[in-house]
């Protein structure tokens, strides 16, 4: 591999694998940014279209300013230095990222201008400079007016190509395997090695002062993390889908010790007790009414593992029955097995994939499907939550079955949006379907647990039970109406996270 002369204007080499490299920075930077923002903001349509904009708007900026820059000065050092500005800028980032994080709310009818800001102030330095790149390496390597479209296509279509590569790289390998904290460090000491590759002799000191003090950096937060969960019972880590806090702590209700699986700062997905093998959170419980609704249960399917609490139950309560679990992430199965207390059993049959593709592709029998799948916050992934999602529900279930399914919502007003959408679209399939709010049965205005049951049969049920702890739970049914002035929820319209989004707004 050639060189670049330093003493010349333009390379003698090849600037090709520069704009690759930095092409493929900018996709990896992207996927690794989402990865950065989705513990405090979601993984929502508003949190993409905030990342996705505020990048593109800055490569926007970083080709105009670039070219503005080489018409000027159109020296290999500059470029060397552009490069060195964009490690220093993903260093930063990184340093700062969980500290302007928490500085934002969530808590705002801004939602939007919130995710864009946030967006802005921690990607938008780096993604300018590494926009600069392209337009820079063209003035350099430009000779010939004669063949300028044809060097410029060829750079730029190598940069695209790199930006192919990094996205498939960070998706099917970086992602999975480095937290996000690892890949960032890991870009800015990549641009650092470029900076020195593109001239070697430029910024000499400068360059490997910072390498060296990223390099002692990426240790340090290694180190720090691991002290964190062996003294503070903190992990931090990132899946193929999500990332992933399991912490330890104290629940509020009976001061007992817990511990925690999350993806997001607002809910812990998962609960568990660290002293018992009994069911922490409350809305869990009420799949237990799976057995008065449909006294003779044989085979059950579950959407969404999390940390298996209710599997487990299950299993221990219908000691001749079988569950499948359909989780799309098998991390979390695994974090499961090391804190949550999942063992193999005969009985339980885990699926690692996404629940629709499941629903589509089934073609066993069940007697009841529970559900309690999030993306985060309180986030129902669409797919799920379809008319045509459902009717694959209602279709692969035994006649007399019952859907059983967690929903976090209000009853009524704009945070009940969802859950009147849902209850409508459950009603355009089953002929019966209630709902029970768990933490507060007679205020349809609060955020709670919503227990939605859907049957599969025309016989009405009792709403009493000789079992004391089932009987508590029918008393919160829901029995006023549910506004019906929204659409039934489909795959060609559903606007599932813009109703969701209202869960977190303030409305004065």
């Amino acid at each position: 591999m050639k060189f670049f002369d330093q003493t010349k204007k333009y390379s003698v080499g090849s600037l090709e694998l520069v704009v690759f490299i930095c092409g493929a920075v900018v996709m990896v930077f992207e996927l690794a940014g989402s990865r950065v923002l989705a513990p405090y903001l979601g993984t929502s349509i508003y949190i993409w279209t905030s990342l996705i904009g505020v990048i593109l708007g800055s490569l926007s900026v970083g080709y105009w300013l670039g070219g503005k820059l080489a018409d000027k000065k159109s020296e290999i050092w500059y470029l060397s230095l552009i490069i060195l500005l964009a490690a220093a800028a993903i260093g930063i980032t990184v340093i700062i990222k969980d500290k302007v994080l928490i500085f934002f709310p969530i808590s705002t009818t801004n939602w939007q201008w919130i995710s864009s800001l946030i967006s802005l102030i921690l990607f938008a330095p780096a993604s300018i400079l590494l926009g600069m790149v392209s337009p820079y390496a063209l003035k350099l390597q430009l000779k010939d007016l004669a063949v300028s479209g044809r060097t410029a296509g060829s750079l730029y279509a190598i940069s695209t190509v790199g930006s192919i590569v990094g996205t498939f790289f960070a998706g099917f390998y970086l992602i999975p395997h480095l937290g996000n904290t690892q890949i960032l460090f890991l870009l800015a000491v990549i641009l650092i090695l470029t900076s020195i590759f593109v001239a070697p002799k430029s910024l000499i000191k400068t360059k490997i002062a910072l390498l060296l003090f990223l390099v002692f950096f990426w240790c340090l937060t290694g180190l720090i993390r691991n002290i964190t969960y062996q003294r503070l019972g903190f992990l931090d880590l990132d899946t193929q889908y999500n990332r992933i806090w399991i912490y330890q702590g104290v629940d509020l209700a009976t001061g007992r010790p817990v511990i925690n699986l999350a993806t997001d700062k607002m809910f812990a997905q998962s609960v568990r007790f660290l002293d018992s093998d009994e069911l922490v959170a409350e809305y869990a419980k009420y799949y237990r009414l799976a057995k008065h609704f449909n006294p003779k249960i044989e085979k059950s399917l579950m959407l969404g593992g999390g940390g298996y609490s209710y599997p487990q139950d299950y299993l221990k309560n219908f000691p001749l029955a079988t569950i499948d679990v359909v989780e799309i992430d098998p991390k979390v199965t695994a974090l499961a097995r090391t804190y949550f207390g999942l063992e193999d059993n005969p009985r339980l049959k885990i699926y690692h994939e996404d629940g629709r593709l499941f629903l589509n592709q089934a073609e066993e029998k069940y007697d009841v499907i529970f559900g309690d799948v999030f993306n985060s916050f309180a986030a129902v992934p669409y797919q799920l939550a379809t008319q045509e999602a459902i009717k694959r529900e209602y279709e692969i279930l035994n006649d007399g079955g019952v859907v059983i399914i967690n929903i976090a919502s209000a009853l009524a007003g704009d945070h009940g949006r969802f859950l009147q959408a849902e209850y409508i679209t459950y009603q355009s399939v089953f002929p019966q379907v209630y709902l029970l709010p768990v933490q507060a049965p007679q205020d349809s205005q609060q955020l709670q647990n919503i227990i939605l049951v859907a049957l599969k049969s025309n016989d009405l049920p009792s709403w009493q039970s000789t079992d004391p702890e089932l009987n508590g739970y029918l008393q919160h049914l829901w029995v006023e109406p549910i506004a019906d002035n929204l659409p039934v929820l489909v795959d060609n319209y559903a606007p599932v996270e813009y109703y969701q989004r209202s869960l977190f707004t303030n409305k004065d």
